[in-house]
């Protein structure tokens, strides 16, 4: 079924084939798709109206992460990385560059579709592209959140936030005091069943979420890991 709002996605891969077929899958799902061969055809094409973007890890000249390091120094848009790639090592990359999930090559499409509409499906809902035009705000020891329009702020500073890192600054800070464990956490915000490789996900999100929050992110001070069980905002 097609979506009921035609999102906009922009496919990012320096093989034609690989663009070729992702866009006639999700054009077959009246999505909106353009189309960059290369990361620097990405950052011209990418538009402000841009809903989510497919990328590709390895590519001649500026590869996939610096495209996502570029995207996120001014935008919360959802990134998928597309890889040959499936080590820790790589998938840790990939999220401390502000990518949001990883599908590895070759992919069925289930498997794309599912990672698409559930992208888009969260960012429509966090950043307030349903917006029912009542900001609600939450406050707490400096942090202050907007929980209709994906943004935050710290002692009066908006701070830059990949989707998945103000979800979970958002859980935490609702339920400050409260214990969340790592497969609490990432069935909560990424919505999938927890395996034991999710752990590492969950722990590269707080390291980063950490670096924008805290005055000593060695030293957290609001976001606590208490040991054996989990991370709490105090």
């Amino acid at each position: 079924m097609a979506p009921q709002t035609t999102a906009h996605i922009l496919i990012v891969d320096d093989e034609a084939e690989i663009r070729h077929v992702v866009k006639v899958l999700l054009e077959s799902e009246g999505f909106a798709v353009t189309e960059a061969a290369s990361g620097e055809e990405a950052l011209a094409r990418f538009t402000p109206d841009t809903d989510l973007v497919i990328l590709d890890v390895k590519m001649p000249g500026i590869s996939g992460y610096q495209v996502c390091l570029r995207l996120r120094e001014r935008w919360n848009v959802p990134i998928l990385f597309l890889t040959a790639k499936t080590q820790d090592s790589d998938l840790t990359m990939g999220y401390s560059s502000g990518g949001d999930d990883y599908l590895a090559k070759p992919f069925s499409y289930p498997e794309l579709m599912a990672r698409v509409k559930g992208l888009l499906r969260r960012y429509q809902v966090y950043k307030g592209k349903l917006d029912s035009g009542v900001d609600q705000y939450v406050e707490w020891r400096g942090l202050r959140l907007n929980c209709e329009r994906n943004e935050a702020w710290l002692a009066g500073r908006q701070l830059n936030l990949t989707e998945k890192e103000y979800r979970l600054l958002r859980l935490l800070l609702l339920h400050h005091g409260k214990i969340f464990s790592a497969q609490n956490l990432y069935e909560s915000v990424w919505e999938e069943p927890y395996f034991a490789p999710s752990s590492n996900t969950v722990m590269v999100h707080i390291r980063k979420l950490r670096e924008k929050v805290e005055r000593d992110p060695r030293n957290p001070e609001l976001i606590t890991t208490v040991w054996g069980k989990g991370y709490r905002i105090e």
